[in-house]
């Protein structure tokens, strides 16, 4: 194997590693946020749970954040708090999450 191949496996090993890793972090932010939103909603215990679940797994593959954003706004629109505020809330789970995840690795 010469240096190239080994250095073109390193990077491939890094990109992994920073995808999944990301993938942790995004899963975990909509929980956190799954569960704020859910006390919003005056749920709690395990209707509060499957909500939060319910934001992680549903179209896993294929949700993006203005996905997740658009339909917890939606489902928090009878409740007056605007899509701005959910967003700005999604951040704040998302910055608690990547702590989270560092905080785990060492």
């Amino acid at each position: 194997m010469t240096t190239f191949d080994k250095r073109e496996q390193g990077f491939e090993a890094k990109f992994a590693h920073d995808e999944e890793f990301m993938f942790k972090a995004t899963a975990r932010s909509n929980k956190l946020l799954g569960l704020w939103a859910a006390g919003q909603l005056g749920l709690s215990g395990d209707a509060a749970a499957s909500y939060a679940t319910a934001l992680v797994t549903d179209h896993l593959e294929s949700r993006t954040i203005d996905d997740v954003v658009r339909k917890v706004s939606d489902d928090l629109a009878g409740k007056g708090i605007a899509r701005e505020r959910v967003a700005a809330k999604l951040q704040e789970c998302l910055h608690q999450a990547l702590a989270q995840l560092e905080a785990d690795r060492q």
